[in-house]
């Protein structure tokens, strides 16, 4: 389920209140949640402004339907971004897959004066190095919303999870209207992938909500593993 935490947090890009908004606005939204066309949770997610120029950012997925085969408690992503003259930059970052094992748990802290990242994935501790720029699997969505909101797309970005830093390029592929709970709503579309991955992910965003993505897809081998839609949105 790393995937679904990963790219559930693309709705950090609700964060701008409108098109052309270029301070972050604090927000809830929610998602349904589908795999292989079956109902498998909700998503509930908050971005929220601390003292300063820190920001908390969490995602907490509920089972529903179908999910409830493999879960009994909400997965649960969170993460603490500092705003700066470059950006978003992660500062800490916490992940429970909402089973009863730790296994696949994730717990990082960001140190950017050593330029390292330490922490536990599962049981075994993590100490790397990490390069300037690279964001948590939450944190990346902020750092693509600023580039949205600048007026083109970025080329890619570095994540860090629990195997290293991976490189994402992104492509922008059209324009869409969607028929959405919030009314009909025209999008951007752009494609995120690794090189010689097999999944690619297509997010449709929308400008006049500050590139929130009403909808999100992830495709392997042309077919559709997940698919996510708005709901609702608060702000």
């Amino acid at each position: 389920m790393k995937a679904l935490r990963t790219l559930l947090g693309l709705a950090a890009l609700a964060a701008a209140a409108a098109a052309g908004a270029q301070e972050l606005q604090p927000f809830t939204a929610s998602y349904s949640f589908a795999w292989h066309g079956m109902t498998a949770g909700e998503s509930t997610l908050k971005l929220e402004h601390d003292l300063g120029d820190r920001w908390s950012y969490r995602s907490s997925t509920a089972p529903r339907g179908w999910g409830h085969l493999f879960r009994s408690r909400p997965i649960v992503t969170e993460s603490l971004l500092q705003e700066t003259a470059a950006g978003m930059r992660p500062l800490r970052y916490r992940a429970d897959d909402g089973s009863d094992s730790t296994e696949k748990d994730l717990a990082l802290d960001f140190d950017w004066e050593q330029g390292r990242v330490t922490g536990l994935a599962g049981d075994r501790r993590i100490d790397m190095e990490v390069p300037e720029g690279t964001q948590d699997d939450l944190s990346v969505q902020v750092a693509l919303m600023y580039e949205l909101l600048a007026g083109h797309v970025p080329e890619g970005f570095r994540v860090f999870d629990e195997k290293g830093v991976r490189e994402y390029r992104y492509v922008h592929e059209g324009s869409a209207t969607l028929d959405t709970p919030l009314g009909k709503v025209a999008t951007e579309i752009y494609r995120s992938q690794r090189d010689r991955s097999p999944r690619a992910t297509r997010f449709w965003c929308a400008p006049a909500y500050g590139f929130l993505p009403m909808r999100v897809e992830q495709r392997r081998k042309g077919d559709v593993e997940w698919t996510m839609e708005i709901l609702r949105l608060k702000r």
